[in-house]
């Protein structure tokens, strides 16, 4: 009896572990963006999904940062004086090595935008620190794997200033995945197309390792955007408030996924969920828990 039961429930519980859960940078809203600190919190609601963005160092170093410089809303010097608004040209990671980056505090001062983050102090890690990090967390807990959603913050008016240009940075971090993290694991997304591009080619090439591939869109729809990126991605990414019913489908035919970001209001999470989603990016995965109740 008991067995028939869960083959009963079966269909449904693979249907709930489908939804996918991101942890915005973490969890924005709870935790300092992109630190440590943030996705070890996340796990603790059930992502299924850590999302974060990744810039490279003046000494080539990965680090996980949603801004390739100091962000005057919440970065702090290392003699925790706030950073301003006209220091952050200035305050170029590309242009900064790792150890530098690293004194400089990112948490302190929580976010205005965020009231209910927390203040700690903390730093911008290396993207194998986080592998690290939460892969140990996940043995020492006995907790299942998850996948991680990386973005690569790239601007093509930024190649040589704020980051290196796509062949370069692209294989920086392909290398570093690999290095630590199954591929069947990871999504590389980016808003620069050109990024999406070189990806493809080189895993058609088998010079990359095969990843899903996320487009990630701000304006515009899905028929425009597919045909701007010559290909159809993985998953569609765009802002939740541009989806309709009809687009998920559309995507859906074209056998894409689609996740919006970055959904916070739970209200919203239900809107698009029953838009027929695949998941969703939060900065409050303690309210996108609720869903499923």
């Amino acid at each position: 009896m008991k067995k028939l039961l869960i083959l009963l429930l079966f269909p449904f519980v693979m249907d709930a572990q489908k939804f996918d859960i991101e942890g915005h940078r973490g969890c924005r809203g709870l935790m300092p963006e992109n630190t440590i600190e943030a996705f070890l919190h996340a796990l603790k609601y059930g992502v299924t999904t850590l999302e974060l963005d990744v810039c490279i160092s003046k000494d080539g170093k990965v680090v996980v940062s949603h801004e390739p410089y100091m962000n005057s809303l919440f970065c702090s010097h290392p003699n925790d004086n706030p950073v301003l608004k006209t220091e952050e040209s200035a305050l170029n990671l590309y242009k900064m090595d790792y150890a530098e980056i690293k004194k400089f505090d990112s948490g302190i001062r929580g976010n205005a935008r965020f009231p209910e983050q927390k203040k700690m102090k903390t730093n911008k890690p290396l993207l194998s620190e986080v592998f690290g990090k939460i892969e140990s967390y996940l043995k020492e807990n006995n907790l299942p794997s998850l996948n991680y959603n990386i973005e690569i913050k790239s601007e093509p008016e930024e190649y040589n200033i704020y980051q290196p240009e796509v062949p370069a940075f692209s294989k920086l971090v392909h290398d570093e995945i690999v290095k630590y993290i199954s591929p069947k694991r990871i999504v590389l997304q980016s808003f620069d197309f050109e990024v999406l591009k070189y990806w493809k080619s080189k895993i058609k090439s088998g010079e990359f390792q095969k990843m899903k591939l996320a487009a990630l869109v701000e304006k515009g729809d899905l028929n425009a955007a597919f045909k701007n990126l010559g290909f159809s991605p993985d998953i569609y990414s765009p802002y939740f408030k541009l989806l309709s019913k009809e687009e998920v489908k559309l995507s859906h035919k074209k056998k894409v996924k689609v996740i919006p970001w970055t959904v916070n209001e739970l209200a919203d999470m239900q809107m698009v969920k029953e838009m027929g989603v695949d998941g969703l990016i939060t900065d409050y995965p303690d309210r996108a828990v609720k869903l499923s109740q």
